[in-house]
């Protein structure tokens, strides 16, 4: 065996730090729910300005894709004489 000895007790931590530990940790989480509201706005406005925009893309790629099938068909139609 060894002659190290362990601390049976564990060490008392400073009220001062016990108090600086936990006000960090509710300045956190304070900052962390105030950063999470603002970051949701922001992400909401997104998505209503993606909405609209996603409108006017499928209209664009229903009217490419009716052009690429009228072009397909007229190169069956040259084929098939």
């Amino acid at each position: 065996m060894s002659s190290v000895e362990l601390n049976p007790r564990p060490i008392r931590v400073s009220p001062l730090i016990k108090f600086g530990r936990w006000s960090f940790l509710g300045v956190g989480i304070l900052y962390g729910a105030f950063h999470h509201n603002r970051l949701s706005k922001k992400e909401a406005a997104y998505r209503e300005v993606e909405l609209k925009q996603k409108a006017v893309r499928d209209a664009k790629l229903a009217e490419e894709k009716r052009i690429a099938a009228e072009a397909e068909l007229r190169e069956l139609e040259k084929l098939s004489k």
